[in-house]
């Protein structure tokens, strides 16, 4: 059997590796991957706790989090798709709608 902190060490890399997507990317579909990336190395810390714990409360919570991730990526999508549209980018530095 695989010990707990191998899963919980490629949890932290992944999560690392969505954080500094997230900040140094400016592309907004990279960005929202990034995101995606970083639930997915929760949801592996959570899995992997709750199996060490013999608790199925973090398998619970991954579900929560997958339902929650789809709406997000089908939300978020819709808006880039039609910010992309107007805007003919996708570029996060050239995006200022919420602006005044």
């Amino acid at each position: 059997m695989v010990p707990i902190h191998y899963h919980l060490m490629l949890s932290a890399i992944l999560f690392a590796i969505g954080a500094l997507g997230v900040l140094l990317r400016r592309n907004t579909i990279i960005i929202f991957m990034s995101i995606e990336l970083m639930l997915n190395a929760v949801n592996l810390s959570f899995v992997a706790l709750a199996r060490q714990w013999g608790s199925m409360d973090g398998q619970l919570i991954v579900f929560f989090v997958m339902a929650v991730a789809a709406a997000e990526a089908a939300v978020g999508l819709a808006i880039i798709l039609m910010v992309f549209r107007n805007r003919e980018t996708v570029n996060a530095d050239e995006l200022n709608l919420m602006r005044w």
